[in-house]
């Protein structure tokens, strides 16, 4: 069994999290930046979840409630430490905070291509909706 720490990410941690996603991300998002990522914690303090074992940061959830929708980004764990278990406890964490907050559905962005991702999303529970589609506009400079 691991000896695993969940907690909110602080403002110290920013760049390391900024890391972590570059090596254990899959793709990119217009707000993978320190701006972007300031303006999460400063906005919700309690919703990047960070994995911590040892100390080490080892796996990160974004549990994002809006008041009416509860969303999830951003979950990655480290390659090494994959199918060990972290995974499934950030999304519990996550859960936990979206029942908390009187949250009624979670959903989670996925990527289309990332294959390893609908397995992993598929034995948490979580299924696609094909009968919805994802409508984007950029609003980035």
């Amino acid at each position: 069994m691991i000896d695993l720490r969940i907690r909110a990410a602080a403002s110290d941690d920013l760049d390391a999290v900024l890391a972590f996603w570059r090596a254990a991300a899959e793709g990119t998002s217009v707000s993978d930046d320190r701006e972007g990522v300031e303006r999460l914690v400063s906005r919700d303090p309690e919703a990047l979840l960070l994995a911590e074992e040892a100390g080490e940061l080892v796996g990160t959830v974004i549990a994002g409630f809006d008041g009416w929708r509860c969303h999830l980004y951003r979950l990655a764990v480290r390659p090494d430490r994959r199918r060990q278990g972290i995974g499934s406890a950030l999304l519990a964490a996550a859960e936990e905070r979206f029942v908390r907050l009187g949250g009624r559905r979670a959903d989670a962005m996925v990527l289309t291509r990332n294959e390893r991702a609908h397995h992993a999303w598929s034995a948490a529970g979580y299924g696609p909706e094909e009968h919805w589609r994802r409508w984007v506009k950029p609003l980035a400079r």
